[in-house]
């Protein structure tokens, strides 16, 4: 899940209330504190909740949560005098796309890097690694409309982000770090998506790269988004960015999309109309709230809501991606009303219940590795033959998904390591140094199996340090070991090694392609352990 860094200085600006009071109050409105530090938490949150992934967001949903400032945001979106031109090419590679400008903009650091970790958050969580969503943030200064958005050949060049020479797509796709982690996106294709404006000058490539002319910087004034994709997901990322811009008092301005025929703007702020059940309400949570109850629960939670007979009229911001069902409203009129208001009750079935074994060992498991330095993570047990395979420089074959919900959970895991390596490409962000660890199952020969995997990244982490770790969990686990030179493409030839004895598993420094393929700068050495199950 989305872990986002709250500055404690940035949180009470935008909220208007003291971070401690904030901090003891965000697990309530479904969030898990992982760290709190001088001057800035580190802060869990469930992936339904993407308006969430940053800053501003938290910071409007505290308003409503704490009583501050309750009940729906407006947004005021005026026109502006920009246009997007999209040229039928596109249709057959990355069909969507929506625009906004976003004017006074006071840039700072903080901004900055909000910005980023929101980019990344909703690249991940609605975009699901790019493929559905992927997001372009510029300095409009520096180009001119019209912009158009067509497709170009593999010899189209430009100057890419983090570059200062021309370097063809083809180049891009082959040696730049963000074309070779995302290049499988576009690989059924031989036409490629770029954003260019009046005069020819390149934008962006998505769903790849931005071009570097465009770099936002400490200077920037006003900002032009751009959001492609395939699903329609794409207006409600474009909507999450410009409404956690606004909520710093920047001003928001429509872009004229035109696509053939068809004319219209966006961002496209307007709410939605949901009704909702007072009975219902009352039935599933468990307790008789009167009708004002409910409305100012749905208040805090940043919903205007009107009574309309036996039910309520829930008008749902443009942000909130989570809405699909009238039972997601009332899960948040449970959230507004406080959960800790709400009386427990013990179940009347008798049962007499004790901790499995499995658990208990890997219960001590968690206690010896927090001991050595590590923080405890979980990933997703579905993944992807490109993460789970491709991406670790491993061969094999995993038990398969019969009706997947994306490409990006079409198998279950059959190792935890690549799993720890996309989530240490998620936060590389984030301070030096990072030593996280998972315990849990995976499926092999369609049999489950129990695993400990960790990983340690930053500028020294080698063999040596990873093979210190493991000898010590392995002593506190009272299991005996012998240890064995062996080949695994995910390590450094040399630097790997096999466990042999009342456990089985391999630890060493990961190979620097696997590295470059999850967009990682640091070293990191690596261990995964088979256990009893």
């Amino acid at each position: 899940m989305p872990v986002i860094h709250l500055d404690f200085e940035e949180l009470e600006r935008l909220v208007g209330a003291p971070a401690q009071k904030i901090i003891e109050r965000i697990p309530m409105i479904g969030a898990d504190v992982e760290r709190v530090e001088d001057g800035f938490a580190d802060v869990e949150f469930f992936p339904d909740r993407p308006d969430m992934y940053s800053v501003e967001g938290v910071a409007r949903a505290m308003r409503g949560f704490l009583g501050i400032e309750t009940g729906a945001p407006k947004y005021r979106v005026s026109p502006s005098e920009v246009e997007m031109r999209v040229e039928p090419s596109v249709k057959q590679v990355r069909p969507l796309i929506v625009c906004a400008v976003v004017r006074d903009i006071e840039m700072s650091d903080p901004l900055i890097e909000s910005m980023m970790h929101l980019q990344e958050h909703l690249h991940w969580g609605l975009g699901r690694n790019r493929r559905k969503v992927s997001i372009g943030i510029h300095d409009l200064s520096k180009v001119e409309s019209p912009f158009t958005y067509k497709t170009v050949d593999e010899n189209f060049s430009f100057i890419p982000l983090d570059f200062d020479e021309e370097m063809t797509i083809k180049e891009i796709l082959e040696k730049h770090p963000k074309g070779r982690a995302f290049s499988f996106i576009l690989k059924d294709f031989n036409r490629y998506p770029v954003i260019v404006d009046r005069d020819g000058n390149v934008l962006s490539f998505p769903p790849i790269i931005n071009g570097e002319l465009t770099r936002v910087t400490e200077r920037t004034r006003e900002l032009f988004i751009d959001v492609t994709g395939t699903e329609e997901v794409v207006s409600v990322a474009l909507n999450i960015i410009v409404t956690a811009l606004a909520e710093r008092g920047f001003r928001i301005q429509s872009v004229e999309i035109i696509d053939g025929k068809r004319k219209f703007t966006t961002p496209d702020l307007s709410e939605r109309e949901v009704e909702v059940s007072i009975q219902e309400i009352r039935e599933l949570i468990g307790v008789p709230l009167s009708e004002e109850e409910c409305i100012s629960a749905l208040r805090k939670m940043r919903f205007d809501a009107e009574l309309q007979g036996e039910k309520i009229k829930v008008r749902i911001p443009a942000y909130r991606a989570d809405i699909m069902h009238p039972w997601d409203i009332i899960e948040d009129v449970a959230i507004g009303y406080g959960y800790e208001r709400i009386p427990s009750i013990f179940p009347e079935i008798p049962s007499i219940s004790s901790e499995h074994e499995v658990e208990k060992r890997n219960n001590r498991i968690r206690e010896v590795m927090i001991g050595l330095g590590f923080t405890e993570v979980m990933t997703f047990t579905l993944t992807s033959e490109r993460v789970h395979f491709e991406m670790i420089r491993r061969e094999g074959s995993a038990l398969k998904i019969a009706n997947p919900a994306s490409e990006e959970q079409r198998i279950f895991r059959s190792s935890i390591l690549p799993m720890l390596m996309e989530a240490l490409s998620m936060n590389r962000h984030y301070p030096m140094p990072q030593r996280i660890f998972e315990v849990g199952d995976v499926i092999v020969e369609e049999r489950r199996r129990n695993h400990i995997a960790g990983v340690s990244m930053h500028a020294n982490a080698d063999f040596s340090e990873i093979k210190s770790v493991v000898i010590a969990l392995l002593r506190e686990l009272g299991y005996r070991v012998e240890i064995f030179e062996t080949k695994d493409p995910a390590f450094i030839e040399g630097r790997v090694a096999r466990l042999e004895g009342d456990v089985t598993g391999v630890f060493g420094e990961v190979h620097p392609e696997v590295l470059v393929n999850f967009d990682l700068d640091h070293p990191v050495s690596a261990f995964e352990i088979e256990l009893p199950y």
